[in-house]
């Protein structure tokens, strides 16, 4: 009986599967964790990222609201498609370490926002 149940215990473990999940999200992938700080990178080195990062430096450089307002739904279109919209196989490669914690990366573009929305937002009368 033990060998069956020790079977069952490390046929529930990570193996090839997650292995493959990882070779899918993260090709070069070394086998250390990967941290929230180096996830932030390589999810702000992304094409999207980066043509949201020209957007919103365009809208800030023109001090457009109706611009900075269209690049915030954009950063947040982006971002639900990262958490919420995300692949099974991307819950997997996070449970596996090939994939960090996206939170470092959302918290930078939530502050991103902000300051898009503050800075285009029209000067208050009477000050």
């Amino acid at each position: 009986m033990g060998s069956v149940r020790r079977g069952v215990i490390l046929s529930l473990t990570p193996g090839v599967a997650w292995a493959q999940d990882c070779a899918v999200q993260r090709p070069d992938w070394d086998g250390a964790p990967v941290s929230a700080v180096q996830e932030a990178m390589y999810l702000a080195m992304s094409p999207a990222a980066l043509a949201l990062f020209l957007a919103s430096a365009v809208a800030i450089r023109f001090r457009s609201q109706w611009g900075a307002l269209f690049v915030v739904v954009l950063w947040t279109l982006f971002v639900t498609a990262l958490t919420m919209l995300a692949p099974a196989s991307r819950k997997v490669a996070l449970a596996e370490g090939c994939v960090g914690s996206p939170a470092l990366f959302i918290a930078l573009i939530a502050a991103i926002c902000v300051g898009m929305i503050f800075y285009t937002a029209p000067p208050i009368k009477g000050r």
